[in-house]
């Protein structure tokens, strides 16, 4: 049997990247980095050494592509004042139920 298993590293200090497209390539890849910050990608779905490369090629591409894109900034919204206004009906609705549960007072028991 042939060994076609690639094995791509890609020193991240090395390359050519803005300093946040470098962090945020090193926390997408997780556990494929090493110590030295060097991205180390396998491949060893296809039949041929050439197909692997290539395939370890691609990898590594499209997540540089993910890290290229910058996550959008989240903004704190408030509830509406219709929906404080729903949810505290459904509360008090919910509280008169659970009262009435309750033994009743008086009555023939």
């Amino acid at each position: 049997k042939v060994a076609t298993a690639v094995e791509l590293r890609f020193n991240i200090r090395a390359a050519s990247l803005p300093q946040d497209v470098k962090q945020r390539l090193i926390a997408l890849a997780g556990s494929r980095i090493t110590q030295g910050d060097v991205l180390l990608i396998d491949s060893r779905a296809h039949r041929t050494q050439l197909q692997n490369r290539e395939a370890a090629r691609e990898r590594l591409v499209a997540l540089i592509r993910l890290a290229l894109v910058k996550p959008r900034v989240r903004r704190a919204t408030k509830p509406t004042a219709a929906a404080r206004e729903q949810r505290l009906t459904g509360k008090k609705k919910r509280g008169t139920i659970k009262a009435l549960r309750g033994r009743t007072r008086g009555g023939d028991e």
